[in-house]
Formats: C-alpha cells, sequence, structure tokens
C-alpha cells in the first residue's frame, strides 16, 4: 500500500459520514488509505492541573467513543478500514497538527451540509479564507452526493 493518504474528519455531523465514505472510496481506487479524525476539544481551565488533565482524558474518551460509533456504523459500506487519530485541540489547529504530524496525508476531504444554514461551520471556516494556508489539496464533498454517485466519480 502506498503512504498516501486522506485525512477525513469525523464528527457528530450528518456530512461527516459523506466525507468518510468519499475518502475511504477514494483511497481504495487510489491504492491510498485515510485517516480518520476526531478532534477533542477542551475548556482552557489550567487553574489546577489535576482538573485539567481530567477534562484532557475525558475528552480524549468521548472523541475515540465518536470514532468507534461513526466508523463502526460506516464499515459495511467502506472498503478499507481508517487509520484512528484523536487530537486535543480547536478544530483548525486540530487539523494542522495532524497534517504537519503524518507528511503522508496529502489530501483534506471535508463534505459540505445540505440546507439554508449554509455548508457547516467546518467548511466555511476552511473555505473562507483559510483554504491557501492549508499544505495540501482540500476535497470538498456536495452534501446531496448519493453512494452511486461516489461510487461514479472517484
Amino acid at each position: 500500500m502506498s503512504s498516501r493518504k486522506f485525512l477525513v474528519i469525523v464528527d457528530d455531523t450528518a456530512e461527516c459520514e459523506l466525507a468518510i465514505l468519499y475518502a475511504c472510496k477514494r483511497a481504495a481506487k487510489t491504492n491510498a488509505s485515510v485517516v480518520a479524525l476526531c478532534i477533542a476539544a477542551t475548556s482552557e481551565f489550567q487553574h489546577w492541573l489535576g482538573v485539567e488533565n481530567l477534562m484532557r482524558e475525558e475528552a480524549e474518551e468521548e472523541a475515540e467513543e465518536m470514532l468507534d460509533r461513526v466508523l463502526a456504523k460506516m464499515a459495511p459500506k467502506l472498503p478499507l478500514e481508517p487509520e484512528r487519530k484523536v487530537i486535543i485541540a480547536n478544530r483548525i489547529e486540530g487539523i494542522r497538527q495532524a497534517i504537519s504530524e503524518d507528511p503522508s496525508i496529502m489530501v483534506l476531504v471535508l463534505a459540505a451540509a445540505q440546507g439554508s444554514e449554509g455548508p457547516g461551520p467546518l467548511v466555511s471556516a476552511i473555505a473562507g479564507g483559510q483554504a491557501g494556508g492549508y499544505p495540501v489539496p482540500i476535497t470538498i464533498v456536495p452534501g446531496g452526493l448519493k453512494e452511486d454517485e461516489i461510487d461514479a466519480i472517484v
């Protein structure tokens, strides 16, 4: 298997599953792999180190559970099993950190939400002015794609 990887963000949004599906199918077709990243945010609570450590542990545990839940649900549709990664940070910095820590990540895959509220907060944040600052290409999957349509374009 090649060392080329697609990075996909796992969260509790509906579009997350579409991004995972696209990334895994594209990776399988191009002899690549997928990193499923869940970013756990903690508040900046630094008054007592013990409390901060406990909050970090809980955030990491919740992120691992989200990875378990989402990837188990998606497993029957995925042609390969993604590598799992958890980072404690804000979302934008977590994505940048994952890319900088793994030079084989070559593409960031996001999916846009459907509806009048816009493409979703992550796509809005990244595509709205920060896209040029990423060291890898960003693929944004339209939120309305069906699985057979993904198969046709990967």
